[in-house]
């Protein structure tokens, strides 16, 4: 599947807001880094894709209802108030921690809703409406601008049931194969595999992270050396109700 594998931070990319050009952004950066490959996958942080889309609230707008007072404890009101309007279900919650289902089909802490890396005091960034589209989107834009064809991944940084801190994943995937399905295939000691599913796509993204990391103002990644071009989305990862056992 792969040998080495490279991973080029794109740095010098300023703050982004609503409209700009994000794609533009990041063909200019990975100019001065190199350049783009083919093959190449392009990892884009979610608050970057966010931001250019508008998916920031002022909490100062937002009126919050009972229930949100109910579970904010002695944290922001107003800040759960968009977590609960975020969420197709509430999963789990212990004031003020709530884990929830978005609309997406995403469970995660606070529905995706972040005051890390925002806009400002009292703002908080929500996840894109349609990951898959905003990856799709990218990858157009790159595609016209610099005339190669790459991966995009849309990643953002969410929890484990079972396992301490966090670790990214795919939200949004467009030209690779986010699953690599194993089964029916044998190991080196002849056994034949039953329900082995690799998320390379989570894979990538955890991996990109590494360059990436939470404060250093990094919003994308090129991930190089791994061939799993394709066509897939992130909703491919989403576990199906009928087979969660968690809930």
């Amino acid at each position: 599947m792969s040998g080495e594998v490279r991973l080029i931070p794109l740095r010098g990319i300023p703050e982004l807001d609503e409209g700009g050009d994000l794609g533009a952004l990041l063909v200019e950066s990975v100019g001065r880094a190199g350049g783009l490959e083919a093959g190449d996958i392009l990892v884009v942080a979610q608050k970057a894709v966010s931001k250019v889309e508008g998916r920031v609230v002022r909490l100062a707008d937002v009126e919050p209802s009972a229930r949100a007072r109910e579970l904010a404890g002695d944290e922001d009101a107003r800040r759960i108030e968009v977590i609960l309007r975020e969420s197709r279900d509430i999963v789990r919650t212990r004031p003020p921690l709530i884990i929830a289902e978005t609309s997406h089909g995403f469970v995660c802490a606070s529905a995706g809703v972040d005051a890390s890396n925002a806009k400002g005091p009292d703002t908080v960034v929500l996840l894109p409406l349609d990951p898959d589209a905003s990856a799709r989107r990218l990858r157009d834009r790159i595609r016209e601008l610099a005339g190669v064809d790459v991966g995009v991944v849309v990643s953002d940084s969410f929890g484990r049931p079972f396992r301490r801190g966090t670790t990214d994943v795919a939200l949004g995937v467009s030209g690779l194969t986010p699953l690599r399905d194993l089964r029916g295939q044998r190991d080196a000691a002849g056994y034949e595999l039953h329900a082995t599913e690799i998320a390379v796509a989570d894979e990538i993204a955890s991996a990109a992270e590494l360059a990436m990391g939470k404060t250093e103002g990094v919003p994308a990644v090129v991930v190089r050396g791994v061939a799993v071009a394709g066509e897939g989305s992130g909703a491919d990862l989403l576990m199906p109700r009928e087979r969660d056992l968690f809930r």
